[in-house]
């Protein structure tokens, strides 16, 4: 899960098939290096049938949509001179076309947006796969304090901006672009998932976290305590901020543990006895059954996002009154 602590902006799962359609076919350096076969293909395999709630029509659809995904992966890994000519012919069209870049575009992003997206990608990755890749994804943008989940084994990529990311464990991750380290493209291919969807259902709305009492001083200086939950029983997080000098924050127990960091203003955090500094950097580990306290102790807003898992699990923590 990713939380935009500044703008950000990034790549998340894939695209609506309609918009994949949509560039190979008006997006000439990209129908190009995919071929004119294998674009068609894909084209005819998921038309009539791209929004189908048929779950055998739907795995049709990604086994389509993998096909030439993996096609386009393998032509730009194992022909430089080809993914070099494509990019440099795509940048091209971008400079000259302007909001007429790709026939307009698709979806909810501007032909004028996807056009200055492609420019400044190639400035920081000249070149690179990810130009390519981009077509198939959903671009999507966060204000302040918007979030996004990502399933396990889902594509995406961050492009700029700050985050809070609170992830499962995990013993992968994969890069296939943007990016100046290993690159495994084969195993990405094989193990993407291959879901589509508009990137809509991806983003996330915080919900109040009635589980942390504000003291009247913070309640009062509109301090806030907010929970971003994802559906799955890993993790949760709240975000708390505390916008006056001395407001604090009481966090109930919970049956398991928490992770909490410090992302702005100064404070302290306390559990039982022991009362600790907290400031811009800082984190800390609180375990299971703890009471947690926050206080701000400067001018500047204290705010801290606490990542934490309920043992028994979240559907009987829900259950229980917990979360």
């Amino acid at each position: 899960m990713a939380i935009a602590i500044t703008p950000f902006d990034g790549l998340c799962g894939f695209r609506p098939l309609p918009e994949i359609s949509h560039f190979l076919k008006n997006l000439k350096p990209l129908r190009d290096i995919v071929g004119e076969t294998a674009a068609d293909e894909f084209i005819s395999a998921v038309k009539g049938q791209e929004t189908t709630t048929d779950d055998t029509k739907a795995e049709k659809n990604k086994k389509a949509l993998q096909k030439v995904f993996s096609t386009l992966m393998k032509k730009v890994t194992n022909d430089e001179s080809a993914l070099k000519s494509s990019t440099a012919e795509l940048v091209g069209l971008a400079k000259s076309k302007g909001s007429n870049f790709a026939a307009g575009g698709a979806g909810p992003t501007s032909g004028k947006e996807l056009a200055d997206l492609v420019i400044r990608l190639d400035s920081q990755f000249p070149h690179d796969a990810g130009l390519l890749v981009f077509f198939f994804l959903n671009y999507v943008k966060l204000d302040v304090g918007e979030a996004m989940f990502l399933k396990a084994d889902d594509i995406h990529a961050y492009l700029s901006g700050d985050i809070m990311e609170c992830m499962a464990s995990s013993d992968n991750v994969v890069r296939a672009g943007f990016t100046p380290k290993f690159k495994d493209v084969s195993t990405l291919t094989d193990m993407l998932t291959y879901s589509y969807a508009p990137i809509s259902e991806q983003k996330m709305d915080p919900a109040d976290y009635p589980y942390v009492k504000l003291d009247q001083k913070a309640y009062s200086a509109g301090s806030s305590a907010i929970c971003y939950d994802p559906p799955i029983e890993e993790f949760s997080v709240v975000k708390t901020d505390l916008k006056v000098k001395g407001g604090k924050a009481t966090f109930e127990s919970i049956d398991g543990p928490s992770i909490i960091i410090c992302t702005s203003g100064s404070g302290t955090i306390g559990v039982g006895s022991t009362v600790e500094e907290m400031k811009t950097g800082y984190v800390y580990f609180v375990g299971a059954t703890a009471e947690l306290v926050l206080e701000s102790a400067g001018e500047e807003e204290f705010v801290t996002f606490k990542a934490f898992c309920e043992l028994q699990g979240k559907e009987s923590a829900k259950k229980n009154g917990k979360i």
